[in-house]
């Protein structure tokens, strides 16, 4: 027992410290539970304490947000952020649902892919870190519709593990005209109704493999979670200001690289098939 809530502790803190940055959470959290022997039915576990990462930035982002809310409904910028925020969510929505059974079913046991898409998206994060110049947007609450729903499609293709949803947003956030901190402020209110969206509809289709016996593992995850994830939102943007994306783009490459020879080495719980 001892040993499965240290696991649950490790995974925690990655879950926190990868949620909001562009090196894919969901693809470290499933990467190192193969790697680590953990299991969990329907992945109820990964789940669960990504509702910590949710508190954390709802938590961190209280102060903007009621004062966003305060300011809507007599200030026409605060009006059009929320739009452009649920605008951006929208295709989300519609891809997870009619994905989901594949997503989770298929591409979440395939840690293969997965880490082939942390090397190929370290690739695009390099390049397009060096390309985003001249940006026209530097601040989140002023993005147009238009670029908020373009952000919105490129988050959809978070949907596929290792590919990470805020390396997409920011992908899109950048190629778009945003520069790197707007890029990333607009990924962190985006993840909110995102994460939050993902959460509980994963926790309705998964309902029935939830069992009081996990109780303590998933408590165990869910702090470190929370806690991590603080330490991150507080300190990510203030980063990138300074050193932009390549490190992340370095890290998704070196990981996914590692990942594939221990793969291909036969370490790890499955096949890699």
């Amino acid at each position: 027992m001892e040993n499965t809530l240290f696991v649950a502790a490790v995974l925690g803190v990655l879950e926190g410290l990868t949620e909001f940055i562009p090196v894919s959470s969901t693809g470290h959290l499933l990467l190192a539970s193969y790697f680590l022997g953990f299991t969990s039915p329907g992945n109820t576990f990964a789940v669960l304490i990504q509702l910590g990462a949710v508190l954390a930035i709802l938590s961190v982002y209280a102060g903007r947000l009621i004062g966003i809310a305060r300011a809507a409904p007599h200030d026409p910028r605060a009006q059009r952020f929320i739009v452009a925020v649920l605008i951006a969510f929208l295709p989300a929505v519609v891809v997870g649902v009619l994905a989901h059974d594949l997503i989770k079913d298929v591409l979440f046991e395939t840690p293969t892919l997965i880490a082939v898409m942390l090397v190929l998206g370290g690739v695009v994060l390099l390049w397009v870190d060096r390309m985003a110049d001249n940006p026209r947007y530097h601040d989140a609450l002023d993005f147009p519709l238009s670029l908020a729903f373009k952000i919105g499609l490129f988050q959809c293709l978070a949907m596929i593990p290792g590919v990470s949803r805020s390396g997409a947003t920011i992908v899109g956030g950048l190629l778009s005209g945003a520069d790197k901190r707007a890029a990333a402020e607009f990924s962190f209110f985006l993840s909110m109704p995102t994460m939050a969206g993902a959460f509980a509809y994963d926790l309705f289709k998964n309902r029935h493999l939830l069992s009081t016996d996990d109780l303590a593992v998933t408590a165990v995850g869910f702090v470190a979670a929370f806690l991590s994830a603080v330490f991150v939102v507080r300190r990510l943007l203030d980063f990138v200001s300074r050193r932009g994306y390549a490190p992340f783009g370095w890290w998704r490459i070196a990981v996914g690289v590692v990942a594939l020879v221990a793969i291909w080495a036969g370490a790890g719980s499955g096949n890699g098939n």
